[in-house]
């Protein structure tokens, strides 16, 4: 008898072209524009960030050496442009600069203007670092600032990780103030190492209080606005605050702050290398009202 198979023949399979097109199937057209526009964007953003990232970098509190790192021609460009635009911004405004040892030896009669639109009428001058350290210039630029008809102020820079009182000493052996002149400025940007920041808050107080009863006037504080808004605004009000804030996107002074660096890359005449432009916010009559009486 012949055995017959139980299984039922196998069918082939088809293959078609469509089937095998299925796997290299192409992305669709409005697809790949939103994934070009996309990446387009990130480019422009990441040419912004470039472009703008020593002003980042001292937001997020990590301050540039601009006495080393000198702008491309590009740079140079974009900065003098926001430097004219924020200016123009602010043409009721009172304009004025801050020096130190850094600036090397300055050309006082050369200092007119900034984009050679905008009058400068008063400048900060560096006075000490530390507890042992005075600025090497300081005594040549505090004076030719007087004589050249400048609103002079000196500022301390504040190291966290030093005696405050013996910082506070440190300015009053070096700065004697007079009638005209700007209140005495505390210049804090840098977070401690080795304490906490209460520690940091009682030093900062201590300074403070101790210029104030030499000098019988309250102390203006310079920061950053992160270090401001973090750690400074809320237990230091009543005191006059100059913010430092290079971010683009910053376009006018907030109301909060009485002076503003809004940049720390200006040419001006007179000066070698870059140097931090300031406004103050009011009038020049406002800002006489200040001055030590």
């Amino acid at each position: 008898m012949k055995r017959t198979s139980s299984k039922r023949p196998v069918k082939p399979v088809r293959t078609t072209t469509r089937s095998r097109s299925k796997s290299k199937k192409s992305l669709p057209y409005g697809k790949m524009m939103t994934y070009g526009l996309v990446t387009l964007f990130l480019l422009f953003l990441l040419g912004m960030a470039y472009n703008y990232r020593n002003g980042f970098l001292y937001y997020l509190g990590f301050k540039t050496d601009k006495n080393v790192n000198d702008l491309t021609e590009e740079e140079r460009k974009l900065e003098d442009i926001r430097i004219f635009e924020v200016l123009s911004r602010h043409d009721t405004k009172v304009v004025g600069f801050d020096v130190s040892e850094y600036q090397s030896k300055i050309a006082w009669g050369k200092i007119d203007k900034v984009e050679d639109d905008f009058p400068l009428e008063f400048v900060f001058v560096r006075a000490t670092a530390g507890n042992d350290r005075p600025d090497r210039r300081f005594k040549e630029n505090w004076k030719a600032a007087k004589e050249h008809y400048f609103i002079r102020g000196a500022y301390h820079y504040y190291r966290p990780n030093e005696n405050s009182i013996e910082q506070a000493e440190n300015f009053i052996k070096v700065v004697k103030l007079k009638k005209g002149d700007f209140p005495p400025v505390l210049d804090i940007e840098k977070l401690p190492k080795n304490q906490s920041i209460d520690s940091l808050k009682i030093g900062l107080r201590r300074w403070l209080k101790h210029v104030e009863r030499h000098y019988k006037v309250k102390p203006i504080i310079y920061t950053g606005e992160s270090y401001y808004t973090d750690f400074l605004k809320d237990e230091f009000k009543g005191y006059t605050f100059w913010i430092a804030n290079y971010n683009f996107f910053v376009e006018t002074i907030k109301d909060d702050w009485k002076f503003w660096q809004f940049t720390e890359k200006a040419k001006i005449q007179g000066i070698e290398g870059l140097v931090d432009v300031n406004i103050f916010n009011g009038s020049k009559e406002e800002l006489k009202r200040m001055l030590i009486k």
